[in-house]
């Protein structure tokens, strides 16, 4: 049976240092630790005879056990036979309509979704939760961000997610959404996350950066646009957003303006992110088929190319859009006939003008929607560091195209572009 300490009042210099350094070593396990923490009545014991099992005596205590080991001649060290847990993922409390967000954003879940739960943990690991640090202009048709006259604030979102932004419409510095839009975009990229209020963003910790390029009806012209490329570029962002497409007919040479602001903020290293287009062509369109842009196509809720989805040459990636699905061929699951999946969901305005009401409009679906999800993930990537500090935007396109879901015919293929998006692969620090 082992012996209790001894007080050590008259104890050796040799024995008292021992008997001081067991108290050391055991202040250093707190008390608060619970007995679930290691296995019960064992410890660990290693000495020139190599690691064993040691039983606690009698009544002792683990940690009483342990410090007392560790005082004798010739043990190397002694512990308690610590447990280790399942890593959980983050789970937000975010309750959507009251079911939890997993049952209205499948496009944020595992599987036929961007796996956001893995890419959330990755991104607490690396201490940059959300995506902290990076900028995302979402250059479309304002956003929600301020309380000002007939403004609100979406209820989602703090004004401290918001960077300082721009007008191009109304030529001021108050970018407000006027169609809803642009808020349901900047939404899916970083709306608040578990608050236990409404719905989850993709990049939580990023900032947005609002740049108005669209009137109250959705629509812009070549000009503005490239306007507010270039100020997006100039004033911080990281990455940028378009959600907006030209008819398929047009050419890079119909749209200098927005081909030139392009290749300048591809010069200061701005990732660019676009919608390939809803018009269900086989040709990707302007701005997403600009060689300075990552073109997104999009899915369904049962993993297929979605209907409307523009497909062709050109195309990157393919992320959630929802609606109805394109007849694949040979993929058993998507040759038609099934009903249409969910649409995407995000808080923002109805479609009835209404600028201080919000809601979860049933009808957005799109590739302006699939869009913003590599955007989001784009800016993880960024702030993970995985491919290093200030990637450049090629890096993060090679490392979104080599990190994502293959789908389609084996390959990289005109409908899926490399697969669908797998923002926790691509934010994890063994990816490739």
């Amino acid at each position: 049976m082992l012996a209790q300490p001894p007080p050590c009042g008259g104890c050796s210099p040799s024995v008292r240092r021992a008997f001081l350094l067991s108290l050391l070593l055991l202040a250093a396990y707190p008390a608060a630790a619970s007995a679930a923490d290691y296995v019960p009545g064992e410890v660990l014991v290693h000495d020139a005879a190599g690691t064993r099992v040691v039983a606690t005596p009698g009544g002792h205590s683990v940690r009483w056990t342990a410090g007392h080991l560790r005082g004798r001649a010739g043990v190397d060290w002694a512990v308690p036979n610590y447990l280790a847990h399942a890593a959980q993922e983050f789970v937000p409390n975010d309750p959507g309509t009251g079911s939890g967000w997993q049952a209205m954003q499948w496009n944020f879940l595992p599987g036929i979704g961007v796996d956001a739960p893995g890419a959330w943990t990755n991104l607490i690991r690396a201490g940059r939760p959300g995506g902290s640090g990076v900028v995302v202009a979402v250059i479309d048709s304002g956003v929600a961000y301020e309380n000002r006259g007939r403004f609100r604030l979406s209820p989602d979102f703090s004004p401290r997610q918001f960077a300082a932004g721009y007008d191009f419409v109304d030529d001021d510095n108050h970018p407000d959404d006027e169609l809803g839009h642009g808020t349901f975009v900047a939404g899916t990229i970083a709306e608040r996350t578990n608050n236990g209020r409404a719905l989850t963003g993709l990049a939580y910790g990023a900032r947005i950066m609002p740049v108005r390029v669209l009137d109250r009806d959705g629509v812009g012209d070549a000009e503005t646009i490239g306007k507010g490329i270039r100020w997006a570029a100039n004033h911080g962002a990281h990455v940028i957003n378009l959600s907006l497409v030209f008819d398929s007919s047009e050419h890079a040479s119909d749209i200098p303006p927005i081909i030139h602001a392009l290749r300048y903020a591809h010069r200061r290293r701005v990732t660019v992110v676009g919608a390939s287009g809803n018009d269900s062509g086989r040709v990707v369109a302007y701005p997403a088929h600009a060689g300075d842009v990552i073109s997104v196509g999009a899915t369904t809720q049962q993993g297929c190319l979605a209907s409307y989805s523009n497909t062709g040459k050109g195309l990157d990636l393919v992320a959630p859009g929802g609606g109805d699905n394109a007849v694949t061929p040979g993929d058993p699951n998507c040759q038609g006939g099934f009903e249409p999946g969910l649409p995407i969901f995000q808080l923002t305005y109805p479609h009835d003008g209404q600028v201080r009401r919000f809601g979860y409009p049933d009808d957005y679906e799109g590739t302006s929607f699939s869009a913003p999800h590599v955007a989001a993930a784009a800016a993880l990537v960024i702030a993970s560091g995985v491919i290093g500090r200030r990637p450049s935007p090629a890096a993060i396109l090679h490392r979104l195209r080599t990190t994502s879901r293959d789908m389609g015919t084996p390959g990289d293929d005109t409908s899926f572009g490399a697969g669908m998006l797998d923002a926790a692969a691509a934010t994890a620090p063994s990816g490739t």
